[in-house]
C-alpha cells in the first residue's frame, strides 16, 4: 500500500506508508466488502478449475486403463498441483483488487472525497453503485 500511496502522492515511503496505514482505516468498510466479494469469487475459481482437471485426468485415466494400477496417488498429485497452480494465478486478481481499492481511496482523499481520475467507464460503474457521485462526473 505504500508503494500505491508514493506513486500516486509523490510523498516519501515513510510517510507514504503512514499515509496508506490510515487510508486503509479510514475505507476499512468498503475494502473489507470488496475484498470478501473478490475473495469469494477467486475461491470459487479455484475449486472449478481443481475440480475440473483432476476429473479429466480421472476420465484420461479411465479411457486409457491398460493396467489394473490404482490412480488414487497421481489423482492426489494432480489435485494439489491444480490447486497450487490455480492459487498462484488467480491470485493475482486479488492483489489487482487491492490496488484498484488503494488508488480509488487516494484518488478520493486527494481529491475531498470524489474520485477525480480514471476512465470514463469506471466513472459511470460507480455512479450507478453511488449515485452521490453523479452531480460530478457530468460536469
Amino acid at each position: 500500500m505504500a508503494i500505491a500511496f508514493m506513486s500516486v502522492s509523490g510523498d516519501p515511503f515513510c510517510t507514504s506508508a503512514w499515509n496508506g496505514f490510515l487510508i486503509n482505516l479510514k475505507h476499512m468498510v468498503k475494502f473489507m466488502f470488496a475484498q470478501d466479494i473478490g475473495g469469494f469469487i477467486i475461491f470459487m475459481g479455484v475449486v472449478f478449475i481443481t475440480l475440473i482437471n483432476t476429473l479429466l485426468f480421472w476420465g484420461f485415466t479411465k479411457i486409457g486403463k491398460t493396467s489394473g494400477a490404482d490412480p488414487l496417488i497421481p489423482l492426489i498429485a494432480v489435485f494439489v498441483l491444480s490447486y497450487l497452480a490455480s492459487m498462484i494465478t488467480i491470485g493475482l486478481f486479488n492483489d489487482a483488487i487491492r490496488a484498484i481499492l488503494m488508488c480509488v481511496a487516494i484518488d478520493m482523499d486527494l481529491n475531498y472525497g470524489t474520485p477525480k481520475y480514471g476512465p470514463p467507464t469506471f466513472h459511470k460503474k460507480l455512479e450507478s453503485i453511488d449515485g452521490r457521485f453523479a452531480k460530478n462526473f457530468n460536469n
